[in-house]
This record gives structure tokens, C-alpha cells and sequence, in this order.
């Protein structure tokens, strides 16, 4: 059996950038609470704007080289990530029921659900293909390739803090992309557990950076103007991808947005 706090001590609750820990800048942190009690469960770095500057540094810096990393190469590191992940399964399972708050049995059906995104992706890694066809007027031929976005933001919600972040980074580095993830205050903890798993797979560094932060749109506005950010995927409010859109708009910017919102419900005796 898991003991709770050797696990939460175990965690790394600074900033993930180039596969390592690093404070925020100007060291501010903030807390993450267990919704069953209201309890701390960690203080974990608050990332500042500086911050998505220098994991997009790290981003850019890396792109050429993962860019160019063998379809297979990439698959294998995917593949590694699903295994490990499985052999980690209570300790993940444990920790977002910690944070979010779901019964565990729900807990365990996510690490399932959200580590076949990887195992799925690890086996589209080495089926990218491209197309060779005949022009429309017959008197050519058409090739059809296709090349990694680069840098891509990803934004997670809360309520799927594993399986939001690994069906965002596993299409992304199977494609060929470096990726920054910003998760939800409420639930950083797993997204940063699921870095140090890519890092145990082999994954280089500065191909995946985790950026918690108490203030988003701090964050992540800056990020939107870099031109080395090339795509951006957020699963959340509908009037928060509106926001989103605007933004990526001004740099015409790839988005892939999975928008809800809120239902009222009724719970009797």
C-alpha cells in the first residue's frame, strides 16, 4: 500500500523545464489542496510570464533536433512512458484522487484511459505518411509531406489530469513537436509526476515543459505573441477557448479547442 505522504514528498513541485526542476521566477509558489478536506497537499511553483519565455526557449531549442529524431525513436520513448506509467499505476492513481478528488476506482479507469494515449500514439508514431498523386490537369505529379507544427501550448482542465495531458502530448511528440503544458491550479501534481515519467522514458530535454501557475492568462498571453509558439490546444470553458481564439487570432496561430461548459443538476436524499 501507498503511503500518502511518502508519495507527496516524493513529487517535484518546482516548474519542469528542460528535463529538470527550476523554481519560478522570483521563487513564489502556491497551494494545491485535497478537495475532500481542504487540506494543503504541496506548495508547488507559481510560474510567471519570464517562465513561458524560458520553457520556450528550451521548446525552440530543442525542435530541430526531436523534429528530426526517427519516427521509431520517438515511438519507442512513447512506448516506454505507457509501460512506466502501468508500473506506477497506484502511485498515479493515489495522487488524483488526492487532488481532484474522484473515488479511486475512478482514479485507476483514468490511468488506463489516459495512458492508451500513448500506447495509441507510440503505434501512429510510425505511420505518418504522406501522398503521391497525379495533378488535376495530367500533367504532373503532386508529393504531399508532412512536417511537425513545432512548439505547441498545451491547457488542461482539472477533472482528466492525466488523460487531458497525455492525449495533448502524446499526438505532439509522436508528430515530431516540443511541447509546454500549463495545467490547471487545482491539479498540477499529476501532470508534473507524468514529466519526471517522460524523462525516465528517454524523452530529451526541453522537448516537454510542465508550467503550473496561479495566474493563466499572465502566462500564457506572452506566450501567444512569441512567433516561435506555432499551435495551441485547450480543452475547457467555451468562454475561455473564446479568449484563446481572439488571442491565436493576431498570429494566426493552429488551435485545436474541445469547448464545454457548465450543466445544472439535481442531487436528492
Amino acid at each position: 500500500m501507498i503511503d500518502t505522504q511518502t508519495l507527496l514528498a516524493s513529487l517535484p513541485t518546482d516548474l519542469w523545464i528542460g528535463c529538470k526542476q527550476i523554481p519560478a521566477t522570483g521563487g513564489s509558489t502556491f497551494s494545491v489542496h485535497n478537495p475532500a478536506d481542504g487540506k494543503v497537499l504541496v506548495d508547488v511553483a507559481d510560474a510567471r510570464p519570464e517562465d513561458g519565455r524560458i520553457a520556450l526557449d528550451a521548446a525552440a531549442a530543442a525542435q530541430p533536433d526531436w523534429a528530426a529524431t526517427s519516427a521509431r525513436e520517438r515511438s519507442d520513448i512513447l512506448r516506454r512512458a505507457w509501460e512506466l506509467i502501468n508500473q506506477r499505476r497506484n502511485e498515479f492513481a493515489l495522487l488524483m484522487t488526492l487532488e481532484m478528488g474522484k473515488p479511486l476506482a475512478e482514479s485507476h479507469g483514468e490511468v488506463t484511459y489516459g495512458g492508451e494515449f500513448l500506447r495509441w500514439f507510440s503505434e501512429e508514431a510510425v505511420r505518418i505518411n504522406g501522398r503521391y498523386t497525379q495533378s488535376p490537369t495530367g500533367n504532373g505529379r503532386i508529393l504531399v509531406t508532412k512536417e511537425p507544427v513545432g512548439p505547441t501550448l498545451a491547457i488542461t482542465p482539472w477533472n482528466f489530469p492525466l488523460a487531458m495531458g497525455t492525449r495533448k502530448i502524446a499526438p505532439a511528440l509522436a508528430a515530431g513537436c516540443t511541447m509546454v503544458v500549463k495545467p490547471a491550479a487545482e491539479t498540477p501534481l499529476t501532470m508534473l509526476l507524468l514529466a519526471e515519467i517522460f524523462r525516465d522514458a528517454g524523452l530529451p530535454d526541453g522537448v516537454l515543459s510542465v508550467l503550473p501557475t496561479s495566474d493563466s492568462a499572465a502566462l500564457t498571453t506572452p506566450m501567444f505573441d512569441d512567433s516561435r509558439l506555432r499551435k495551441v490546444t485547450f480543452t475547457g470553458s467555451t468562454g475561455v477557448g473564446k479568449v484563446l481564439l481572439k488571442q491565436a487570432a493576431d498570429r494566426v496561430l493552429r488551435t485545436s479547442m474541445e469547448l464545454g461548459g457548465n450543466a445544472p443538476f439535481v442531487v436528492f436524499d
